[in-house]
């Protein structure tokens, strides 16, 4: 069974760059500078079918465009891909009936009906039969808790409601590869709590193959095992999440807290004071040091309690990307 599989994958958009001031303005019409952004910039992976992968990086680094040429919305410039064994640029109607792209932005259900009848449009759009058409949803519908609000006017529905029932649309025809694009955004955390378990069970009990594009760390941390994180448009990194910690992140966070609730002088010396709240202190130490700086504290000081961990994911991931350098955008005249 075929999976995913991306080489070399390029796509450049070229822009206009648009000069300031009036006579700048009047000479562009006649002769436009454009840019040329490399959206994605020769990214290779692969993806086993039935795995959940999280998909990383900040506004702008290419992930979203990645999808929509996976999804075959979009074509690159250079590279090859296959999904299911299919180039999805190609857009068979064979391809377009086994994945699904759902958009956490981007509404797919008609506004001021209910949900059971948009339902019934994507039961006709891909040819759905009946009796799987109501054994589907009446599963999704039941795993989702939301069976007595699908006849409700999707205008009358919470945003975590609305976003359940777009993810009962995007699963309605069975999709063995789904491509999810922030798909908890502005949702609480009750509501994205159950997107996940929803992910989670579904993953697991149809092995469908995954890609999750979240700002929310939870979400990765919550249902993927592997990421794979881009910026710049390129894939700088591959593999478990807990890789990211130890390959970037360049300090500890070490708690103390003293006896007499007093911390002794001096505590910048051993690291930057992230908080202090009496008894208890916070200092972020480098990684090399820990265990020096934690042995001394035991020996010098009266400690009641002592923790040492990792630093926030969110951060560490911040202090990758900075590290990751943006590429050099090629400038022309025409």
């Amino acid at each position: 069974m075929s999976g995913i599989k991306v080489r070399h994958l390029v796509k450049v958009y070229r822009v206009h760059e648009k000069p300031h001031g009036l006579r700048a303005s009047v000479r562009s019409l006649f002769r436009r500078t454009y840019k040329q952004v490399r959206a994605v910039d020769g990214i290779s992976f692969d993806i086993e079918p039935g795995e959940m992968v999280g998909f990383l990086g900040p506004n702008g680094a290419g992930k979203t465009t990645t999808l929509k040429i996976l999804s075959g919305l979009i074509y690159p410039t250079t590279g090859t891909a296959e999904v299911l064994g299919f180039v999805p640029w190609q857009r068979r109607n064979a391809y377009r009936r086994q994945f699904s792209l759902l958009m956490g932005q981007k509404n797919q259900l008609w506004w001021d009906l209910p949900a059971s009848e948009s339902f019934r449009l994507h039961q006709a759009i891909y040819g759905i039969e009946e009796r799987q058409f109501a054994r589907v949803c009446g599963e999704l519908t039941a795993l989702l808790k939301v069976t007595d609000l699908v006849n409700q006017p999707v205008r009358e529905l919470s945003l975590g409601e609305r976003m359940k029932m777009e993810l009962i649309a995007a699963l309605l025809h069975s999709p063995r590869v789904l491509f999810l694009d922030e798909p908890t955004i502005g949702l609480d955390v009750v509501a994205q709590s159950n997107i996940r378990r929803c992910l989670r069970d579904y993953n697991r009990d149809n092995q469908v193959t995954i890609v999750l594009t979240s700002h929310y760390m939870r979400d990765i941390e919550a249902l993927c095992d592997r990421v794979l994180v881009i910026n710049h448009g390129r894939l700088i990194h591959d593999g478990p999440l807990s890789d990211i910690v130890s390959r970037f992140a360049t300090s500890k966070l070490l708690t103390l807290r003293f006896l007499d609730g007093v911390w002794p002088a001096g505590l910048e010396s051993f690291g930057e004071v992230v908080t202090a709240n009496p008894p208890m202190v916070t200092l972020r130490v480098p990684r090399e040091a820990i265990a020096r700086t934690t042995a001394q504290f035991l020996q010098e000081f009266d400690v009641a309690d002592i923790n040492v961990e990792e630093p926030p994911i969110e951060e560490v991931i911040g202090q990758m990307f900075a590290a990751s350098p943006a590429p050099h955008n090629e400038t022309r005249d025409a």
